[in-house]
């Protein structure tokens, strides 16, 4: 980041945003499952055992942020992580999630 100014107070707002977004279990587990592959909403709601309008609320939520991306096909829509940056924060804090407990175990 030393190469890059200082964020902007709008790009922090949206960041800050976007963690308190991901604070929710629910819309967390829903990201997850789209990181690789695009689902379908009900395939969401049966991996992630939730209700289709539960995953269908939290889905709009995410879309609004920009964190996932829907994309029509016939009748359904399938929802995937909305770009490589998405995939990239989400795999790395699960990472640096799965460090902290393999050090916490090391005592």
């Amino acid at each position: 980041m030393s190469d890059r100014p200082s964020p902007t107070e709008t790009e922090i707002l949206v960041v800050a945003e976007t963690f308190k977004l991901l604070g929710d279990p629910t819309r967390l587990k829903i990201l997850l499952a789209c990181l690789d592959q695009s689902m379908a909403v009900g395939d969401i709601a049966r991996k992630i055992d939730a209700s289709q309008s539960l995953v269908s609320h939290h889905l709009r939520l995410l879309r609004a942020a920009r964190l996932v991306r829907g994309t029509r096909h016939a009748k359904h829509v399938h929802y995937e992580a909305d770009d490589h940056h998405i995939r990239h924060v989400i795999s790395d804090m699960i990472i640096h999630a799965g460090e902290h407990e393999e050090t916490d175990g090391a005592d």
